[in-house]
């Protein structure tokens, strides 16, 4: 028995230094580098005295606003958020798709086996055994490894790793997008409920001009014509209202679904006494090559890329043949003749078998050979969706930088127009009181006024809106998730209670820097900390 077992002993750990040789083989595919990106020196409009190119990561960049209404609507989004918690799901996905590639390292095809029959041989057959009925039991195992001589399951790993990565790019992209959606939201609703303030104010005014146009109608003065003009200009200004109500509603329930709650609920939260809120006097933008490392957009079509460059040498491997060590182990009785089962664990009862396999699809080289132009073709496809992603993120930047900028400058010049067109109608409604002006002057200054102030209203609303999407389009705001799960706990406590997750749902282990972590059994060494 020892005799024996010694053999297979040593049979295994010749197969295992054999194999130490080969793992060291080389990596057949291509190895990703980073693209080449066409990034800008500077953005346009960056010479403005109110844009900041200095360097920052806007981690908390709707603080500026100083508006705690903001604030708490940000937070809650970030709790509550579905499709945020849908993402954070896929990165758990991601991450059991890594502990599966990294096991195909260790041998493939495993298992324990045991049977035990009843036979019965024919009668017919002239066997040389006293009973044509007998038991044979078995007990042993089994494994096969495919050796990784040319690399394919570490590029698997590889791959795996990068797509990992991926998703919590993807996570970060998908916060990134929901504040910048939140706080839009927001400043269009406030926006908004100034429109509505201003349509009732002027409403306000132009019932005075109607009442003022009947009692000069009724005096003799005039004639019916200033009193239909009046009613006209009013009816106009009343109607403006539902159709800026119907937007506010819009406005409000897309709002609502953000933060996870159903529409309707965020009536005390959004009363209409808070203001547009005040954008700082500058912008800080830095410079485009940032974008590289803070947009996490950016940052997943790289990742995705150099996913699909490992799946390459998946396979040019299958072009080469795959090497395997099989072997098995156990134990065989029967009660045949003088045996018995109850010697099934006796040195004699023992059976065992190893050796290297070797497979090569020598005959499909067409089909294989496509399928590497194929991968090949979807990275090449995917590094000029990168070079894409990196212009469409500058085109961002630059359009928001435009649009904070010159709405500013369109505040200021409506403003000033507000005022004349204030001043302009409190003249012109004199002098029609005093029957030295004509009512259509009134009904001219009354709709220039309405419209000045509304236009001011909105360009008042357009300069957070174009900082907010400046801030959005410099990937601003993922880094909140730092040190957080990227599910909530209740999310968390669900996914335990229906299948054990082990040590994969705590928020550390969620990190690219895992591999250290006790208790973490199915770690690799191609884990890795994100560079950015």
């Amino acid at each position: 028995m020892k005799r024996e077992v010694s053999i297979a002993a040593r049979i295994a750990l010749a197969t295992l230094a054999g194999a130490s040789v080969m793992l060291a083989g080389c990596m057949i595919g291509p190895d990703y580098k980073v693209p080449a990106a066409p990034i800008a020196e500077h953005f346009p409009g960056s010479s403005d005295p109110a844009v900041d190119t200095t360097a920052r990561d806007h981690r908390d960049w709707w603080r500026a606003f100083d508006d705690s209404t903001l604030d708490w609507l940000v937070a809650t989004a970030y709790a509550q958020n579905l499709d945020l918690r849908m993402a954070g799901v896929r990165v758990l996905a991601a991450r059991a798709q890594l502990g599966m590639a990294i096991g195909e390292l260790y041998p493939q095809q495993q298992a324990a086996t045991g049977s035990l029959n009843y036979n019965r041989i024919p009668g017919s057959i002239p066997y040389n055994v006293i009973d044509n009925t007998y038991w044979a039991a078995f007990v042993g195992a089994q494994a096969g490894w495919e050796i990784d001589v040319w690399g394919k399951i570490r590029r698997g790993v590889e791959s795996a790793d990068t797509a990992y990565l991926s998703s919590v790019a993807s996570y970060d992209d998908v916060l990134v997008t929901l504040l910048g959606d939140v706080a839009s939201a927001y400043v269009q609703i406030r926006t908004l409920q100034r429109r509505i303030a201003i349509a009732e104010e002027n409403v306000v005014r132009q019932r005075d001009a109607v009442r003022i146009a009947q009692n000069r109608f009724h005096a003799g003065v005039v004639t019916k014509r200033d009193v239909y003009q009046a009613e006209n200009v009013l009816g106009s200004t009343e109607a403006a209202i539902p159709a800026l109500t119907i937007q506010l509603a819009q406005a409000e329930n897309a709002l609502a679904v953000l933060l996870g709650v159903p529409p309707g609920t965020l009536g005390d939260v959004l009363r209409p006494t808070g203001t547009i809120p005040v954008a700082p006097l500058e912008i800080a933008v830095g410079i485009p090559a940032d974008l590289l490392r803070r947009r996490p957009d950016i940052r997943q079509a790289e990742l995705d890329a150099a996913s699909q460059c490992a799946r390459i040498g998946i396979a040019k491997a299958d072009l080469l043949p795959s090497f395997s060590l099989v072997g098995n182990v156990g134990w065989l009785s029967t009660d045949i003749g003088r045996g018995s089962l109850s010697d099934l664990f006796t040195s004699k009862r023992l059976t065992y078998g190893a050796g290297p396999t070797v497979q090569w699809n020598i005959l499909n080289y067409g089909q294989i050979t496509n399928n590497v132009r194929l991968q090949d073709a979807r990275y090449q496809e995917l590094l000029v969706g990168y070079q894409g992603t990196v212009l469409a993120a500058q085109q961002e930047v630059a359009d928001a930088m435009t649009m904070f900028l010159q709405s500013r400058r369109q505040e200021a010049a409506l403003h000033a127009s507000a005022v004349a067109a204030a001043g302009a109608l409190r003249i012109a409604m004199n002098e029609y009181t005093e029957g030295t002006a004509d009512f259509t002057t009134v009904l001219t200054a009354e709709e220039r006024l309405f419209s000045s102030e509304n236009d001011l209203a909105v360009a008042r609303g357009n300069v957070p809106l174009g900082l907010i999407a400046a801030y959005r389009a410099l990937g601003g705001g993922w880094q909140i998730r730092e040190g957080y799960a990227f599910v909530p706990e209740e999310t968390r406590a669900e996914m335990s209670e229906r299948t054990n997750w082990g040590a994969v749902l705590t928020p550390d282990l969620l990190s690219p820097e895992a591999p250290g972590l006790p208790g973490l059994e199915d770690a690799g060494p191609t884990l890795r900390a994100p560079e950015w």
